[in-house]
């Protein structure tokens, strides 16, 4: 070791961001690591490189003793005393056995250490930057796909998009750009995972998020939110400034907000629902475009119900093709839904209804 390698290191240090100290901590450990592995050696050493001369040492810490036992871990108080002449018996000491060939060891092993420390960095520079946009939407190219997955080239690393994560019917083609969400973002041994969604309940969040000012401000809130993806969605909001229509501003002037929405999705229907803090018209409002008479509520712990009525003529809206609409408003309001027409819930339980305003 010398000064150019410590010059090197510096240079490192600002190209890579990777502390130089850091560097120097790595390589003596490693250093360690190879002395022991080549001199087949249990003493307690440690490598000591000088940050100033490039200068290194190889230390070994023994017992002064007056009588050996072991000559790898003791050292006789005579010979201790020519290196430290206040020592005592039972103390313990620092000798210097670097070996006469160590120079070249070290030179070997700094290149893998320097270089697995750049990767260890570079990993944890792109992890870093992509776990702080976790739940955010991100474009990029397609650039690669199979069976399983779509591969996007992002800015620094390659993000995965599984196919199960593309909404019904939805195809891209090599060289195609895209929007989608980050849903997690991990740090594997082979470097930064990040996988994205089309589908994930967050992407349509963040497009609210991203389109409507008055959430951006705070005056609007997402309360919950129930997705089939390139199907319908139900999203439920709330004002927290009471001169706002909530409703009205997702959805925008002749509908263009949520139109615009829309069209990022495929055409995926979206219901803008009210929140209520009431839950039988929080759920009355879930099963909108359908009207309602009447909501009984039973908060089971295991099996939280909601008791619906809806007229004789609405029945099959409340509960929609194949169940999405009820589907999705039990997922919305976290209530399982148990439709009656207005006739069907008189001879279930032989009394009129009383209509939900």
């Amino acid at each position: 070791m010398n000064k150019d390698f410590l010059v090197a290191l510096t240079e490192i240090e600002k190209q890579k961001g990777i502390s130089k100290e850091v560097l120097l901590e790595g390589l003596e450990d490693a250093l360690v690591s190879s002395y022991k592995k080549k001199f087949n050696t249990a003493t307690n050493v440690r490598v000591d490189i000088n940050r100033t001369s490039g200068a290194m040492k190889v230390l070994s810490k023994k017992m002064v003793v007056d009588d050996i036992i072991d000559e790898r871990v003791e050292i006789l108080i005579d010979q201790a005393r020519q290196i430290n002449p206040e020592v005592q018996l039972d103390e313990f000491i620092e000798i210097e056995v670097t070996p006469k060939d160590f120079g070249r060891l070290a030179a070997q092993t700094a290149k893998q250490v320097v270089m697995m420390r750049i990767k260890e960095a570079e990993r944890a520079l792109v992890f870093d930057a992509y776990a702080g946009k976790e739940e955010e939407i991100i474009t990029g190219k397609v650039q690669g796909m199979d069976s399983s997955n779509l591969y996007v080239l992002l800015d620094h690393t390659e993000a995965v998009l599984p196919i199960s994560d593309l909404m019904p019917n939805e195809k891209f083609k090599l060289g195609d750009t895209l929007s989608a969400y980050i849903s997690r973002v991990e740090q594997t041994s082979k470097g930064t995972l990040v996988i994205l969604s089309r589908v994930h309940p967050g992407h349509l969040k963040k497009l609210f998020e991203t389109k409507i000012p008055e959430i951006q401000e705070g005056k609007v809130a997402i309360k919950s939110i129930s997705r089939e993806a390139g199907v319908r969605s139900k999203i439920a909001v709330t004002a927290l400034d009471p001169n706002v229509d909530e409703v009205a501003v997702c959805v925008g002037v002749k509908g263009q907000t949520i139109q615009s929405i829309t069209s990022e999705l495929g055409g995926e229907k979206l219901d803008i629902i009210k929140w209520s803090k009431q839950m039988e018209e929080y759920v009355a409002n879930s099963l909108a475009p359908a009207k309602v008479l009447e909501v009984h509520i039973f908060d089971d712990e295991e099996d939280p119900t909601a008791r619906v009525i809806v007229p004789n003529n609405q029945l099959t809206l409340a509960i929609g093709l194949k169940g999405l609409n009820a589907r999705l408003a039990a997922k919305l309001t976290g209530y399982k839904m148990d439709l009656y027409s207005e006739d069907q819930a008189f001879k279930q339980f032989g009394r009129p209804v009383t209509i939900v305003e």
